[in-house]
């Protein structure tokens, strides 16, 4: 299966979100904050990371664009993990390089969908 890189703050939501991707058989890569998560792609290359938009320090969007921008994660797809779900919030998220977004709280069935679609796209 895939080595997927999730970044999320939220120890609730990595531990789901980590359980889910290991049950469906991916490997699973970590990283708290944007920082640490920018580190990981670069050097471990994932398949797909999933980030969270509202992080510490540097933030999700940020975050993807300075991947997006880089030769060396750039062609990494990256699925936005958010609580902002207002109207307009996902045409922002996508407009600064998200390939696919998922809504907090997470609905198994359709996070592990979304990740299946995203990683079948690639």
């Amino acid at each position: 299966m895939a080595r997927i890189l999730v970044v999320e703050d939220n120890p609730a939501n990595m531990t789901l979100a980590v359980f889910l991707l290991q049950s469906a058989g991916h490997t699973v890569l970590s990283a708290t904050d944007a920082e640490a998560g920018m580190t990981l792609a670069r050097d471990e290359r994932p398949n797909l990371i999933l980030m969270d938009i509202q992080l510490p320090g540097i933030d999700g969007l940020e975050a993807i664009g300075l991947l997006k921008r880089d030769d060396a994660t750039r062609a990494i797809p990256v699925i936005a993990l958010t609580a902002l779900a207002m109207k307009g919030d996902e045409e922002r998220i996508r407009a600064a390089g998200c390939d696919s977004y998922i809504a907090k709280p997470m609905r198994y069935k359709e996070f592990l969908a979304t990740v299946a679609a995203q990683l079948a796209r690639t």
